[in-house]
């Protein structure tokens, strides 16, 4: 199963580094170029172990996620529910700890493609797709860390 990662350190500590990454509505907008639009479902308010999201991809394409753990601030980890049909799974991890003037954030996603039989070479090209996504999207995170903005709204909601 082809797995992709990117890491960054941010100038702020596990934890509010943790609370921007799970920022939501206009707040994660201003920072995630991978989202669209994401929403709670089932009622939930806030993220939690079991809870489920809807994520629209700034490409158009839609997946249901569910949170496997949720542990502020070290890590969280989900994995799709439904998504995209070419997606056989996909899970992905963030995760949180101190480095030398802040926090090292390091995001991994592992993914299976289908139909099998294409499979070998839609992962290759799913990797590269899926890790130039991933860069972007901590590229994204750390200056979400660094904007005033997203900052205040995390630390008034602390």
């Amino acid at each position: 199963m082809p797995v992709v990662e990117s890491s960054i350190v941010v100038p702020i500590d596990p934890a509010t580094a943790f609370a921007v990454s799970q920022t939501t509505g206009a707040t994660r907008l201003r920072w995630d170029p991978f989202v669209r639009r994401q929403r709670f479902l089932d009622d939930a308010v806030a993220p939690a172990r079991g809870v489920r999201t809807l994520t629209r991809h700034t490409s158009g394409l839609t997946m249901v996620s569910e949170y496997v753990s949720y542990a502020p601030p070290t890590n969280v980890g989900m994995r799709m529910v439904t998504g995209p049909w070419f997606f056989a799974n996909l899970a992905g991890g963030w995760r949180f700890k101190p480095a030398d003037g802040g926090t090292l954030a390091t995001w991994k996603y592992s993914f299976a493609c289908r139909p099998a039989w294409l499979a070998p070479l839609a992962e290759r090209i799913g990797a590269r797709v899926l890790q130039r996504e991933i860069d972007r999207r901590i590229a994204g995170f750390a200056r979400g860390c660094a904007d005033p903005v997203v900052l205040a709204e995390v630390r008034a909601g602390a």
